[in-house]
């Protein structure tokens, strides 16, 4: 191999290198030789979970930045991430972040829910708000947990059902129970064998009621009689319920008296007037409580009347001058 030779393959080799290196700078850069690095965000979290430099930052799906660092925070009670997002893009205040995983065996990402259009944008250095979400971890945790629950369940079901060697189970107390009751279950299904043949031969009452149309009949007879009564219960309570709203307005004379207060007083009166007019009459005060009182007045009033008669059996023999001298003489 003469020296031109060596010195072409050198070569060679030198240009594929450059090459290799070339195609791997743009991958990293995305084709962006002198890019701008955009403004740095700051997000914290309890737990990182796994992301790591170089990851994703999306925000509704799209790449807008990377991680650019993580780490502890000065104070040692979380852990932060520094995320480098492209400057074309604007985050707004109230916009929250959130770790995301990507499938089963996909690495994480940062997530950045949109922000109102309102809200004012995040500057440099800003720290934007976050929230936790399950990973897969946690999910498979609680779903180990989950299921050691539902074992001791079965387990607790299993038990009661079919027993744990020393206390009978379930199917052992059935069992036990109708071992030891056979005798009154025989019974009491040869009772309702009795039963049932009763009733299909129209036996009792029910057995009436089942197969003699008549009385089936009747029965919805009664039914419909019970419901117009019930209807005209109905009619009365309405009725009755008018004549209380007639009362409660004042309307009618029950109204009135309840209501109204003139009326009430004039009943007041009227009633302490006969009240006093009766308290005369029991006391012999004036004409009426002296007829009924005095047998004096009586006894003069039946001697006048004693006297006119005898006038008047007078008077058929007199003159008409004579007639008025007796009776004036008898009467006075």
């Amino acid at each position: 191999m003469n020296n031109a030779q060596q010195t072409a393959r050198v070569g060679l080799f030198f240009l594929l290198g450059l090459a290799l290196i070339w195609v791997t700078f743009e991958t990293l850069s995305d084709g962006k030789v002198f890019k701008d690095r955009g403004y740095t965000l700051i997000a914290g979290f309890e737990s990182l979970k796994e992301l790591k430099q170089g990851d994703e930052v999306r925000m509704a799906g799209v790449k807008i930045g990377s991680v650019e660092e993580t780490h502890l925070s000065p104070s040692g009670r979380r852990a932060e991430a520094v995320l480098r997002i492209d400057p074309k893009v604007t985050i707004r205040e109230n916009a929250v972040a959130s770790i995301v995983m990507a499938g089963l065996i996909g690495t994480n990402y940062i997530g950045i829910e949109l922000g109102t259009a309102d809200a004012a944008a995040l500057k440099d250095g800003a720290e934007i708000q976050t929230k936790v979400t399950p990973d897969i971890n946690a999910i498979m945790s609680e779903l180990g947990n989950l299921g050691k629950k539902l074992e001791g369940a079965l387990n607790s079901i299993t038990g009661a059902v079919s027993g744990d060697g020393k206390t009978p189970g379930l199917f052992q107390k059935l069992d036990k129970v109708v071992t030891d009751n056979s005798d009154k279950i025989t019974a009491t299904m040869t009772n309702l064998q009795d039963v049932t043949a009763k009733l299909n031969q129209g036996e009792g009452t029910l057995g009436r009621l089942i197969n003699d149309p008549k009385m089936h009949d009747e029965l919805v007879a009664s039914v419909h009689e019970i419901k117009r009564v019930a209807s005209d219960a109905r009619t009365f309570v309405a009725n009755a319920q008018a004549i209380i709203d007639q009362v409660k307005t004042g309307q009618g004379a029950l109204g009135a008296l309840v209501f109204d207060e003139k009326t009430a007083t004039d009943l007041k009166s009227s009633v302490a007037n006969l009240r006093a007019v009766s308290d005369k009459l029991a006391k012999g005060e004036g004409t009426l409580g002296k007829l009924l009182h005095d047998d004096s007045i009586l006894r003069d009033a039946q001697a006048v009347l004693k006297k006119a008669n005898t006038a008047i059996d007078g008077l058929g023999d007199s003159g008409p001058i004579t007639a008025l001298g007796v009776v004036a003489n008898s009467l006075f």
